[in-house]
Formats: C-alpha cells, structure tokens, sequence
C-alpha cells in the first residue's frame, strides 16, 4: 500500500498495488478491491516490454486513475527491483508511462479538456450545482462534471449531497478554484463510484491542468487537492498530453490470502 501525492505516510491518496502472473477473474478483482476499502487497488500482470494495468474502485473498474499509476511505479521501482528509465503501462486509456524525476514521478496522460456544457445534460447540470450545495461561477464537462469557484475558501467550504452528486451521470464531480499559495485548488467527489470525496485525484488533473493552462496563459503549474489528507501535484500541458508529477512512499507490505 502507497500513500502517492505524498512526501511523507499517512497523507496524500493511498492505493493498494498488487502484482499477478495472470489475471484473476473480475469478481474477485472487485472483492479486493472490496476488502480494501481504498479510493482504488490497482492490479498488473506483465506484457510485453511492460505491464497491463487496471484500476478497481470498491464500485467497480475504472478507465483511468492517476494515484493508483503512480502508486503501481514506485512499488516497481522501490519495491520489486525494476531498474528502468520509463515504465511502460497498457491500459483502458492507452499507453500510459513513468519515469522519474527530480520532484518524484512523472506521468504522461491523456489530456481531457473540459468543454461547455452540452444541451442533454442541462438538466443535470441544476442537480450538480443542487448537489453541490453552492452555485459556481462555471460549470463544464469532460469525463466529470468540473465546477468553478472564485476562491479557495469557497471550495473548501463545500458541503456537498453526496446522494444528489451520485445521480448526475458522469463519473463525478470536480470542484476548483485559483489557489492562495497554488495556482489552482480542487476537491473532488465521486459518490457513484462509492466514494464520497478522493484524497488526491491524478485523473482530474487530467482535465484542471489544461482548463487552467488556458486561463494562466501558462503550460507549467502547480496544484493541490484540498482534502483532509491533501497532496500536492506538478501538472503541464502538453497538447494532447498532461505530464504531473508527484512523491510517494510506500505504507505497508503484505500478502493477500485467496479463498
């Protein structure tokens, strides 16, 4: 288990890892997953020049995450002896690679710029912002809903329905706003998925780096959830690509016992 998004145990996002010789079948993947009771354990399996990876939530597969990637590198790279440059994943979202850097890990996503609110999901749009429990400035839409505050303080201050933000459609609900001592702040909530507010969010960022890029005229910046546990992120925009950058340390080590 790693704490990713992390300088230090105990804070940031953590992510159970764990390595197969082959896949189990998805049920029990899922009731791991279950048992861990985490944001997300994510599973690899070796192929070719380097590993098929998934991500299960305790309410199922997910397409991307970003914690759990970079969760899944440092446990190659610190735990199990890999002796790379880059680490090379196959995935729901494509290739995706790590390597290492100065300030960590940094990983190469797919950008998801966010678009405006598209006519078929008006309706649902009032539930978020019911949902959410304060009305933003800007609401778009990417792979989540992704609302925009004038301030820090007011995303901290979010109270959000998570009954209500389950309902809206899309895998969740992104809250952000210009940081006091960030460029940008995010909160992020994905209920549908069985978890009410993620600690540090990789994914997001994914789609915040380039709507904020855009708007600071900047490809460089620096990011942080906060969440009761926080953590902190490198993201650059990079065309069709984001690169972020984060630490990790590793929690604890064990076995997992199968029926």
């Amino acid at each position: 288990q790693v704490d990713a998004f992390a300088d230090r145990a105990l804070v940031g996002n953590p992510a159970a890892v764990v390595p197969l010789e082959a896949w189990l079948p998805d049920a029990l993947l899922l009731a791991i997953a279950i048992e861990n009771n985490l944001s997300e354990t994510a599973f690899l399996v070796p192929e070719g020049e380097g590993w098929r990876l998934r991500w299960f939530t305790p309410g199922g597969e997910v397409d991307l995450c970003g914690h759990a990637t970079l969760a899944t590198a440092h446990a190659l790279l610190t735990e199990w002896g890999v002796d790379r440059e880059e680490l090379q994943f196959h995935t729901r979202s494509g290739a995706l690679s790590v390597r290492r850097v100065d300030d960590g890990y940094q990983m190469d996503f797919p950008a998801q710029a966010p678009r405006p609110v598209p006519e078929e999901l008006r309706a649902a749009a009032a539930e978020v912002t019911a949902g959410l429990g304060a009305v933003p400035e800007l609401l778009l839409v990417s792979e989540d809903w992704i609302a925009i505050y004038p301030n820090e303080a007011a995303v901290a201050a979010l109270r959000p329905d998570g009954g209500r933000l389950a309902e809206v459609g899309l895998r969740g609900v992104l809250a952000s706003a210009p940081g006091e001592r960030h460029d940008f702040v995010s909160r992020c909530f994905f209920p549908a998925l069985g978890i009410p507010e993620d600690p540090v969010t990789g994914s997001a960022h994914c789609q915040l780096a380039p709507y904020w890029a855009d708007r600071l005229g900047r490809s460089r910046l620096r990011a942080r959830q906060i969440s009761a546990r926080g953590g902190e992120l490198g993201c650059e925009h990079a065309g069709e690509r984001v690169l972020l950058t984060g630490r990790a340390v590793t929690y604890l080590r064990g076995e997992i016992e199968l029926p």
